[in-house]
């Protein structure tokens, strides 16, 4: 399987249908770096049939202890996040293991890219201009407007993937 480390970027949220379509919920404990400021973890990316991960490890927006939550659902998908004091929260949890409060801080995100890879075929696809969709994690923290995340959010389509990810990072009662 194939490890790659993924720089974030900056976007947004959006891409709602109501309903649970296929959600899948994996919560994975929030661990800390060597300097206690960082939340690492390692996850597969979209499509499901992916062999990609990502590992990504990022400060958290949170007082105090929190985990994160990962949530994948099957396309169509429906999300309700509102922006709240810059943060993109939930508002109302739809079945596929978000909660109210959880705060949305990574989705998967399709842009128009170069072949990855270190091969003879994706060096010259590079070289020939071959360009295609390609699917990298959104930071949302990092958006600079609210369209940034919607866009991100519904960049998530039937034609390019079969699930969108979700990472959240959800406070925790001490």
């Amino acid at each position: 399987m194939k490890t790659i480390l993924l720089a974030v970027f900056a976007v947004g949220a959006a891409a709602f249908a109501p309903g649970n379509h296929g959600a899948a919920l994996r919560r994975t404990a929030l661990r800390m770096s060597d300097d206690s400021s960082k939340s690492e973890i390692v996850i597969s990316m979209p499509p499901s049939n992916s062999d990609l991960q990502a590992q990504l490890a990022f400060p958290s927006v949170v007082d105090g202890p929190s985990e994160l939550v990962e949530v994948r659902y099957k396309l169509p998908f429906g999300l309700d996040v509102a922006p709240q004091k810059g943060l993109a929260v939930c508002t109302k949890a739809n079945g596929g293991g978000e909660q109210v409060g959880d705060i949305l801080r990574y989705t998967s995100q399709w842009t128009m890219g170069l072949p990855r890879g270190d091969g003879l075929i994706t060096t010259a696809a590079s070289f020939s201009g071959g360009v295609a969709w390609q699917c990298s994690l959104f930071d949302v923290i990092k958006a600079s407007s609210w369209e940034e995340v919607v866009g991100a959010l519904t960049s998530n389509v039937e034609s390019r993937t079969d699930e969108v990810l979700l990472i959240f990072e959800r406070p925790l009662q001490t």
